[in-house]
């Protein structure tokens, strides 16, 4: 939304008032002009850290130095070029900073996370080191001692009170800088890459430009800064480069707010005052100091400004979800917003020729290929493991192919960067939601507009200077029935929302392709309904290809659908020839070929109930995955829990396991209730998790993986079970053989038997596989199969595997899940030996 002027300006009104007030105030509690100099000063370093930190989302522990090289810079420009003068020398060492951060950039911003912070800390180190040693240049130990501060026409700057107000200038104009900076287009895209860097590549944005241009204007601003300084007190000295320095100015921005553009002067006003007058009393005020900084971080994580807010928000009228969703509309007939009606295409939009990707030594997709023709829905469709996500990484640039072409209307686009492609037209939604979730609504919005946008980077004019940017994000909010519930964060929306809100920031960087994945997942039936109608009328002018697991529904509204099995393409056709395909039927249910079993016959008495689940409901965030589902497993019993991708299974497991929390419901284990406790807990008491990708610890053998595993339970309980690693091991021979083998240097047939028999190690009675066959060669498979059988003798299973043939063959009974329900319970002999009843229950 447009902002007024007074709250745009308000931040320079307070520290207009702040500068008058400070020298006065310093005074009347016992402290010199001087002080509020070097409030002012460090003020400005603090602002120049927090454009990293707070804006971008980058965690500098090295920016003294910036703030000493600023220092020196003006010092030696001084001495040796320019004596008796200021304004020069302060210029000549804020450029000497920006062009040193320049390459520094270049070379750390190559890493994120924790690793770009202790490449700032060695900076920082280095700087000191060389300030300390590199007497010639730097005076060492001593210092450049020496500096004047001149004079500005008649006014002599050695003056404090004049010096006072020279700085108290430069500090309102770099604040007056900064605020246009953050609300131009270039700052808003700072925002958006420290909420969700993916996001925002993915919108088009050259991400590493922006975050190189922040660095490089942090650095200046902290250099600048640190000129002022050395004037201020006539010396520069390697302390100002220190490691110590770097770390005060990160617990001033800390302190104050890093998310507010005065928070970190007021996190410079609280350290100083705290130092000067707390020092009064005691020499150990930096450890008072400490307690305090971890209380912040502990109960206001936004520091001073986060603090007031909490204290005033009883007073201000938050804007409720709740409220605003119910002025929700679903216009049925609404057309596309005008900006989104590009002049239509004809002809071939996207090729998709031959295409391979190898992980390492598995190949992901393996020469597959896809068109799609203007005016199309092309539904991408398969099994787990089917390669779709993988091939739609590929489409859309996340990955580079390892071999084949893509074409975007005719123009080769794979191994372009992300954003280029993004900037070429094709835009996508996320599986799992993908928003800025502490921006609103609108700006989520605003911001995809924004990146096709001649003036995205512009770093001075005003985001409310464009007023064609608003008027796109008002239509595209009226048009996705969002009018009302601008100004909810994107996090605080239900999960609904959060999926129309994805598609929306997808529609607003005007595609002329795009590309949705799965973006049915986890909805209502009624919101099913409005994305599918959203969905169509966005394919009358632009292409859609979706990946869903909802067959019934895609297949309802697509135009071409194409079928993935292990990486390739196996057949493309139209809706109804996909539905009487008898190649997408077997893949879905399987062939009916049964496999020798030794599971117990049908008639036999029912043996106790080891695992009773009862009513649960588990949830992603606001998203509910597995809804009032109940199961039983019993004992010597192998259970096979069903359902298409998306269903909910992998979640089940996890929450059986204690992986994710179940909001209600039971579910006991061996008459005990296991609902609100934790893993490692239920790992003990005999129930053991194998998840889908195995999970083995990499860096170690295969013994110790076993002993590991032992390690954190209890061998041996009331039921004298024990899995020792004899036992194991005869159970797998060849891991016996592999016993001194690193587990990475293991097949993936042995890494997977790895895996369950890590897992049967301890007091082990039920074993939860999530996919134990997937990517196993055939021969690797019979023989997991025998063991598998084997083991109900003395070991529960509950097996979640999408080869419907080998998981009917292997298991007593059945339960199968749709978007987190339970909808079928039975034998597995009769959907095994029965393929039309199988069809009927599984298929569409």
């Amino acid at each position: 939304m447009i902002a007024s002027a007074p709250a745009k300006y308000r931040p320079l009104l307070v520290a207009a008032i702040g500068l008058v007030v400070l020298p006065f105030a310093t005074q009347s509690i016992g402290l010199t002009v001087n002080t509020a100099s070097v409030l002012v000063i460090l003020a400005m370093a603090a602002l120049g850290l927090n454009i990293l930190i707070g804006y971008t989302g980058l965690v500098s522990f090295g920016h003294g130095a910036f703030f000493g090289i600023g220092a020196y810079g003006a010092a030696l420009a001084q001495k040796h070029w320019l004596p008796d003068q200021i304004l020069l020398p302060l210029l000549l060492g804020t450029l000497l900073t920006a062009a040193v951060a320049l390459p520094i950039g270049l070379l750390i911003l190559r890493r994120r996370g924790v690793y770009f912070a202790l490449m700032t800390l060695a900076l920082s180190a280095l700087a000191y080191t060389i300030a300390f040693r590199w007497t010639a240049v730097t005076g060492g130990e001593d210092g450049l001692g020496g500096l004047t501060r001149g004079s500005i026409g008649p006014i002599h700057l050695d003056d404090a009170r004049a010096y006072y107000i020279f700085v108290a200038l430069i500090g309102f104009a770099v604040l007056f800088g900064i605020l246009r900076v953050l609300r131009s287009p270039f700052g808003h895209v700072l925002v958006a890459i420290r909420e969700n860097q993916a996001r925002a590549i993915f919108q088009g944005y050259p991400v590493q430009r922006y975050k190189l241009a922040a660095f490089v204007l942090s650095a200046a601003i902290t250099g600048l800064a640190g000129g002022l300084s050395g004037f201020q007190h006539y010396i520069v000295s390697a302390e100002a480069t220190s490691v110590e320095m770097s770390g005060e100015l990160l617990a001033m921005v800390v302190i104050g707010g890093m998310h507010n553009i005065l928070g970190p002067a007021l996190g410079v006003v609280f350290f100083i005052l705290f130092r000067e007058l707390f020092s009064i009393w005691t020499g150990d005020w930096l450890l008072w100091f400490g307690l305090i900084f971890v209380a912040f971080i502990m109960f206001s994580p936004e520091g001073l400004v986060g603090a007031w807010k909490q204290a005033t928000r009883r007073w201000r009228q938050e804007p409720q979800e709740s409220a605003a969703m119910s002025r929700r509309k679903i216009y049925e007939g609404l057309s596309l917003p005008s900006f989104l009606t590009p002049q239509r295409r004809e002809g071939r939009v996207l090729e998709a020729d031959a295409i391979s990707k190898n992980f390492g030594g598995i190949r992901a997709v393996s020469s597959a290929s896809l068109t799609m023709d203007a005016g199309e829905i092309h539904a991408l469709i398969g099994p787990n493991g089917a390669g779709k996500t993988t091939f739609f990484n590929l489409v859309s640039g996340a990955y580079a192919p390892t071999s084949g072409t893509v074409r975007l209307h005719g123009r080769e686009i794979h191994g372009l960067p992300t954003h280029e492609i993004c900037q070429q037209g094709l835009a996508r939604s996320f599986q799992i939601t993908n928003l800025f979730k502490n921006l609103t609504i609108y700006e989520n919005l605003r911001l995809s507009a924004q990146a096709r946008h001649s003036g995205r980077f512009d770093a001075w004019r005003d985001i409310d200077a464009y007023p064609e940017l608003h008027q796109d994000t008002r239509e595209l909010v009226r048009f996705l029935g969002l009018e009302g519930i601008e100004d909810i964060k994107g996090g605080d929306l239900s999960y609904g929302g959060q999926r129309l809100v994805d598609l929306g920031i997808a529609l607003a960087s005007r595609p002329q392709i795009l590309l949705l994945d799965e973006p049915l997942a986890g909805l209502a039936a009624a919101e099913r309904e409005r994305v599918s109608h959203l969905v169509k009328t966005v394919a009358s002018n632009i292409p859609v290809l979706i990946v869903e697991h909802d067959i019934d529904r895609v297949l309802g509204f697509s135009h071409r659908v194409t079928v993935m099995n292990d990486g390739q393409v196996l057949v493309t056709g139209s809706p109804e020839e996909i539905r009487s395909d008898k190649r997408v039927q077997e893949i879905y249910t399987g062939t009916g070929t049964p496999a020798v079993t030794g599971r117990a016959p049908a008639g036999s008495e029912p043996r106790k109930v080891l695992l009773a689940v009862e009513g649960v409901n588990t949830f992603y965030g606001k998203s509910h995955i597995i809804n009032d589902a109940s199961l039983q497993v019993r004992k010597g019993e192998i259970v096979a829990l069903l359902g298409r991708n998306g269903a909910g299974k992998s979640t089940f497991l996890k929450t059986v396991a204690g992986l994710v929390p179940a909001a209600s419901g039971s579910v006991t284990f061996d008459g005990g209730e296991i609902v609100g406790k934790q893993a490692p807990d239920i790992a003990r008491m005999g129930l053991s998790y194998v998840p889908q990708g195995r999970g083995i610890f990499a860096g170690m053998t295969v013994a110790e993986n076993l002993s590991l595993g032992r390690l954190a339970r209890a061998t041996g309980g009331a039921t004298g079970v024990v899995w020792s690693q004899e036992k194991i091991l005869d159970m797998f021979p060849r891991l016996a053989e592999r016993r001194d083998t690193y587990a990475d240097f293991l097949s993936g047939g042995e890494q997977q038997m790895l895996a369950v028999a890590r897992a049967l190690s301890g007091d082990t009675r039920l074993l939860l596989l999530d996919e134990p066959f997937e990517g196993l060669a055939p021969t690797v498979v019979e023989e997991l199969f025998t063991v598998f059988d084997r083991l109900r003798k003395e070991v529960s299973i509950l097996i979640v595997e999408h080869n419907l043939d080998l998981v009917l063959a292997l298991a007593d009974r059945v339960f199968a899940l749709e978007r987190g329900a339970v909808f079928h319970e039975g034998p597995a002999a009769a959907l095994l030996d029965d393929l039309e009843y199988r069809k009927e229950i599984l298929w569409l």
